[in-house]
C-alpha cells in the first residue's frame, strides 16, 4: 500500500511539473528541415502554416489555432514543440514571455501587400497611387516606426483635418490577432495595416470600415465582394495569386520559428 502510495505520489509531481512547463522536452530547430518530427502550432491559413505544412512528415503534426496567441498558450504548457509564425508578431509574444526565444533565418524575406479581388485594376491601380506618395512623403516609415524598433509610439497618424469622403467607403478584410501588424485596443482596430489602409483612403477620399475575421476567411471575402480588398500582413505568395490579386508591396517580413528556452 505504501508503495503504491509513493508512486501515485510521484505521478502527481510529474504531472504538476510538466503543468508548470518544467519537463516539457527542449527542442532545437536550426533549418526547416528539423520541424519534420515535431509537433507545430501555427495561425490557420498563414504563410507559416503552408511552410510547416511542407516540411513535416504528417499533416496530424499541425495544430491549427485562429489566434496566434492560442498556438503560443499551447507552446507553453507543452502541447506543441514550436510555433512558426511571421517575425514582428512572434518579437511582441517573445518580449512578454521571458521562457520562449525566437530561431530566425530559417525562410527567405517575404513581401506583404493588400489583396483585391482578380480583375479589379482601377482600385488596385489607386491604392498604388496612394502608397506611393506616401512612400514619398515619409508617411509609411513613420507608421512603420511607431510600431517597431526604437522609435515606438514616436506617430500616430491621424486623419487631415478637413478630409472628405466622396467616393463613400471601402471595406478592409483583416484578422486583428497579429500584432503589431492589426490589434485591439478596446473596440478599436489598430496597428501598421489600419494606419497605412487608412492613409491610403484618406488620400483616395474614402471612407475606411474594418472587418474583423479569421484570416482563412480574407481572400474568400474579397473574392465574393463582401470586402473590397485584404490587409492582414499578407504574404504575396503564386498560391494566393491564382485568386487574388495584389498590390504594390509596402513593408518585408519574415517566417520564424519560437520554441522555449
Amino acid at each position: 500500500m505504501k508503495k503504491l502510495f509513493v508512486l501515485a505520489l510521484t505521478g502527481m509531481m510529474a504531472v504538476s511539473m510538466f503543468g508548470c512547463g518544467q519537463t516539457a522536452k527542449k527542442v532545437e530547430v536550426s533549418s526547416a528541415a528539423d520541424l519534420a518530427d515535431l509537433t507545430v502550432g501555427v495561425q490557420t491559413g498563414t504563410t507559416g502554416d503552408s511552410y510547416a505544412t511542407d516540411e513535416v512528415k504528417a499533416d496530424s503534426q499541425m495544430k491549427r489555432y485562429n489566434k496566434g496567441a492560442d498556438a503560443i498558450q499551447a507552446l507553453k504548457s507543452g502541447k506543441i514543440d514550436c510555433v512558426v509564425i511571421d517575425s514582428l508578431p512572434a518579437q511582441k509574444f517573445v518580449e512578454s514571455n521571458d521562457d520562449l526565444m525566437i530561431v530566425e533565418n530559417i525562410w527567405d524575406p517575404e513581401e506583404y501587400a493588400m489583396c483585391l479581388k482578380k480583375g479589379n485594376t482601377e482600385l488596385t491601380e489607386e491604392l498604388n497611387a496612394a502608397m506611393a506618395e506616401l512612400k514619398a512623403d515619409g508617411t509609411i516609415d513613420k507608421i512603420m516606426a511607431n510600431y517597431i524598433g526604437d522609435d515606438t509610439g514616436s506617430y500616430q497618424y491621424e486623419t487631415p483635418e478637413g478630409t472628405e469622403y466622396p467616393n463613400g467607403t471601402l471595406t478592409m478584410a483583416t484578422n486583428a490577432e497579429f500584432e503589431p501588424w492589426e490589434y485591439k485596443e478596446g473596440e478599436s482596430i489598430v496597428g501598421i495595416d489600419p494606419d497605412i489602409v487608412r492613409a491610403c483612403c484618406d488620400k483616395m477620399g474614402y471612407e475606411l470600415k474594418i472587418d474583423d475575421m479569421a484570416f482563412d476567411s480574407i481572400l474568400a471575402a474579397v473574392s465574393s465582394e463582401k470586402a473590397d480588398f485584404g490587409a492582414a500582413g499578407m504574404t504575396v505568395t503564386e498560391d494566393r495569386l491564382e485568386s487574388v490579386d495584389f498590390t504594390d508591396t509596402y513593408a518585408n517580413a519574415s517566417q520564424v520559428v519560437i520554441v522555449r528556452k
